[in-house]
């Protein structure tokens, strides 16, 4: 596993989390769940990437 992969997705978990508390506490909470759920997608995002990788390398490992 690429260290990157886990470095890129704690940096976004780093970000989604200050920028939810700061609007937390402004007073914007819808637009914190917003920030919280763009963060997941991004997220899922590169792990899907990353697990469409892993089944093509098995599909030719195995040449399906």
């Amino acid at each position: 596993m690429e260290i990157d992969l886990i470095f890129k997705i704690a940096a976004v978990g780093i970000i989604v989390s200050i920028l939810n508390q700061v609007l937390t506490r402004s007073g914007r909470d819808e637009q914190a769940t917003m920030t919280t759920l763009a963060g997941l997608v991004v997220v899922l995002m590169i792990v899907a990437q990353k697990i469409s990788e892993l089944f093509e390398l098995v599909k030719t490992l195995f040449e399906f």
